[in-house]
């Protein structure tokens, strides 16, 4: 019977090994070759045969192992492992060597597949992450996928901090990083984020000033007043002014966003059910699905019911819009924008710094300010995080309503018994 060889480990070389710095076979216990596995100096490699990404040519090449915690591997055993796991990896189409895309070839191919989606991100969207996406390119330059390191995405963040961009919209921009470099898993180029495991900046949320009804009040009727033409005499401040009006009103009582507002049919008032639903918006593109994609409805509260019983005895007799265009002609067409009227409106008002989402904004403090539960409120609104958003943003308020409610209360005065044989 002929002696055993000892198994290889990373303390002794093969007994085939010529002398030190060769690669070497490796043997395990049983005097049995590990086919495709070598050993140098006590690190193992493994043998395999791969297609480069650049050239499509195959080639053959050793890569040094790793354990899943990703230290050299110290064993046969190790080894044996850890070229399982390659070559099961590359049995799932993920190449762990080779030449990866470049980053700015690899997100604008990104920005194409979600583009072209099957709705799964509304145009709006895809136009935000190519912003964000445009940025990471111009800082990671020619850097190839595997190339970006943790180091690469702090100083992004340094630099952006240093021109006093806003924690949210930095984590935005992480986050848009991040569907890009997720991808890239998924295709094969990474393992793993850069990011992995760092925290987002702490974001401020600003408590925003209560935009009373007063206010509303003011801009509306400023919507009626006049301006002098190039001749000097009194002409309407906007063409549009009921128009308008009507619209400002209905995001105030409703919380719909501008573009939300301008998609509504008379079709999506139930007056019987007491519903409005919101199932489009209306941009500069055209008629499109709402931010998240989904439907939502807002129960007709007393003002948005009268306001809206109020619209139907001006409802125009040829569209099913709510705000349609003034420009329609022939065609049955929303209103795109009332831009134009609420510069000149908001100047007359003296309210230079309103704009559309303050009636948003209006909407959800009157909400809040009534005791409505915040999961309600983000339901009305279209907010996916069942009202935590809302109560960082408009807590502030509930807490001030309620010590302002206290305040009321009068301890003084006193129940006076009525005289006998008074009469009422």
């Amino acid at each position: 019977m002929g002696m055993k060889r000892p198994e290889t480990s990373s303390n002794e070389t093969s007994t085939r090994q010529n002398h030190a710095g060769r690669l070497a076979k490796v043997y395990d216990g049983r005097n049995q070759r590990k086919r495709g596995l070598w050993v140098r100096d006590g690190r193992y490699y493994a043998q395999m045969t791969v297609t480069d990404p650049d050239t499509g040519k195959k080639k053959v090449t050793r890569i040094p192992l790793k354990t899943l915690e990703g230290t050299p591997v110290s064993t046969v055993a190790e080894a044996v492992a850890a070229q399982k796991h390659e070559e099961t990896n590359r049995a799932k189409n993920v190449q762990t060597f080779g030449r990866k895309p470049k980053f700015a070839d690899y997100a604008a191919q990104y920005l194409k597949d979600i583009a072209a989606g099957q709705g799964a991100k509304a145009p709006a969207t895809v136009e935000k992450e190519k912003t964000i996406l445009n940025r990471w390119i111009a800082h990671f330059g020619e850097a190839r996928l595997d190339g970006i390191k943790r180091v690469h995405v702090h100083s992004f963040i340094r630099q952006r901090q240093k021109d006093n961009v806003s924690n949210r919209t930095i984590n935005l921009d992480v986050i848009g990083l991040r569907c890009v470099l997720k991808d890239a898993i998924n295709a094969g180029h990474i393992e793993a984020l850069p990011m992995q495991g760092m925290k987002p900046l702490d974001e401020k949320h600003e408590k925003r000033p209560l935009f009373t009804a007063a206010m509303l009040d003011n801009l509306c009727e400023a919507a009626f007043t006049t301006k002098k033409d190039s001749e000097g005499k009194d002409v309407p401040l906007t063409q549009n002014a009921q128009e308008f009006v009507d619209y400002l009103r209905l995001m105030a009582y409703s919380g719909a966003r501008r573009n939300e507002a301008l998609g509504i049919k008379w079709d999506d008032v139930d007056f019987d059910r007491g519903i409005l639903h919101l199932r489009r918006q209306v941009t500069r593109r055209g008629i499109e699905s709402l931010k998240n994609g989904e439907e939502r409805t807002v129960d007709l509260n007393a003002k948005l019911r009268a306001h809206l019983d109020d619209m139907a005895t001006r409802l125009a007799p040829d569209s099913e819009w709510l705000f349609p265009s003034p420009q329609r002609g022939d065609k049955d067409i929303p209103a795109k924008t009332f831009r134009e009227s609420l510069d000149l409106v908001r100047t007359k008002a003296g309210m230079p710094k309103f704009g559309f989402h303050d009636l948003r904004h209006h909407f959800v403090s009157m909400c809040v300010m009534s005791g409505i539960d915040f999961m309600t409120i983000a339901s009305w609104v279209g907010h996916k995080d069942g009202g935590i958003l809302i109560g960082k943003v408009y807590g502030h308020l509930a807490n001030e309503h309620r010590k302002a409610m206290a305040e009321k209360l009068n301890f003084r005065p006193e129940i006076v018994p009525a005289e006998k044989g008074a009469t009422a």
